[in-house]
């Protein structure tokens, strides 16, 4: 099975991975070489996940952590060996639902992302929130290039965007996420997903025009107050018709603006980009930090106004 997990991480890796980052998962997956008892249970484990159905993620990172007792594996390293460890599995399903390879790898950018993180944030490579993945597994969850989709239903009152389309209480939205993949959110880059993605939930739409929505902490309203004019953040924003934003009283996603910086106090904090620097500001002021919830319509080419 080792074999098997490096053959799928190099497919993986052949995909935009910086080197550091890259060089530390491979060490990682060799300490199954050195630890082949843990190894043959997380075999075991990641067949009863992602082949057999028989574990749910939640039950298999909780015997994953049980069996790594008394080796030398993290707790982050070990989460991420399940994850890996049950790739092959996925790619397998990929396959027979005749997906293309491009959204496979699209999807599985997310474990680049999650590896980049816990660099930053820890100082190992593993991931913090391998619990994200079960959307992925379930292939519920797909990646379109810059953003990652899967179909939801709305709960909350009645949306009548601008266009005409209206969003009703049990009815279906696209949600989307946007991972921590470096790739700037310009125009294009955001065009270009939700052109992608359009294909696969249309048919869910009785008009074609499928109705997106993202809840984010990138979406929060006070934005056009501190950031910098020109920010992708804005232009981001300008796709959506923001329906509701809220302060929070801790700012929760700190670690995605600041990383292994996020603990220090606001005039401690590194203000190395502008975006930094919009944030350093506006914790060192007291004002609060938050999120909001967005939705747009599309028609396969364009957002509908």
């Amino acid at each position: 099975m080792t074999r098997r997990i490096k053959e799928e991480l190099e497919g993986l890796l052949s995909r935009g991975w910086d080197r550091g980052a890259a060089e530390s998962v491979r060490e990682l997956v060799s300490a199954l070489d050195r630890e082949s008892v843990f190894a043959e249970k997380l075999d075991k484990i990641a067949r009863g996940f992602a082949l057999d159905g028989r574990l749910g993620l939640a039950e298999a990172l909780s015997e994953t952590a049980r069996e790594r007792s008394g080796t030398r594996i993290s707790g982050d390293g070990a989460d991420l060996l399940l994850i890996l460890a049950s790739i092959p599995y996925l790619h397998d399903r990929y396959r027979k639902e005749n997906i293309p390879d491009d959204i496979f790898y699209d999807s599985m950018d997310d474990i680049r992302c999650k590896v980049r993180e816990c660099i930053e944030c820890k100082g190992e490579a593993g991931t913090f929130v391998a619990g994200w993945y079960d959307g992925f597994f379930n292939m519920t969850r797909f990646a379109y290039g810059r953003f990652q989709y899967e179909p939801v239903v709305y709960g909350g009152d009645v949306i009548r965007l601008s266009c005409g389309s209206v969003l009703e209480r049990g009815g279906t939205f696209i949600n989307f996420h946007i991972p921590s993949s470096g790739v700037p959110l310009t125009d294009d880059v955001r065009l270009d997903s939700y052109r992608r993605a359009y294909p696969r939930y249309a048919h869910l739409f009785g008009d074609g025009v499928v109705i997106f929505g993202c809840d984010s902490w990138l979406l929060y309203p006070a934005h056009r107050g501190f950031l910098p004019e020109g920010s992708n953040i804005l232009r981001f924003m300008d796709d959506f018709e923001v329906i509701k934003g809220r302060d929070e009283p801790v700012f929760g996603d700190k670690w995605r603006v600041f990383g292994r910086f996020s603990d220090l106090d606001a005039d401690k904090l590194p203000r190395d980009t502008s975006l930094r620097a919009a944030y350093a500001d506006r914790l060192a002021s007291g004002k609060p930090t938050g999120e909001g919830f967005g939705v747009f319509a599309f028609d396969g080419q364009n957002i509908i106004k």
